[in-house]
């Protein structure tokens, strides 16, 4: 499916922590009895959001991030940092 194919390439964006379902868990492509967190796509567009890790150069890894979703997708891609981890925060669990 594309929007698993767009999770496996942003997360092997070095920098890339996890990908965030938004502050209400509303970012995700629904599929049969699951959904991929963290990524919209719509006809012309995918959105994806992302949580980096605090030391990541944020610019340079939301370019490396759109540029493997652009990659994956095929078409543009909008990029949001939701949030950047420091070094003692812990990655939330999103639901399937």
């Amino acid at each position: 499916m594309l929007a698993e194919r767009v999770v496996a390439a942003v997360t092997a964006v070095p920098g890339v922590v996890a990908m965030h379902p938004g502050r209400f868990g509303e970012v995700a492509t629904h599929l049969p009895g699951r959904r991929v967190v963290g990524v919209q796509l719509r006809a012309d567009l995918v959105e994806v959001h992302v949580m980096l890790a605090w030391e990541a150069d944020l610019l340079r890894t939301a370019d490396a991030v759109r540029a493997a979703a652009v990659a994956a997708a095929g078409r543009p891609v909008d990029v949001v940092v939701q949030d950047v981890l420091g070094p003692h925060d812990s990655v939330p669990v999103a639901s399937t």
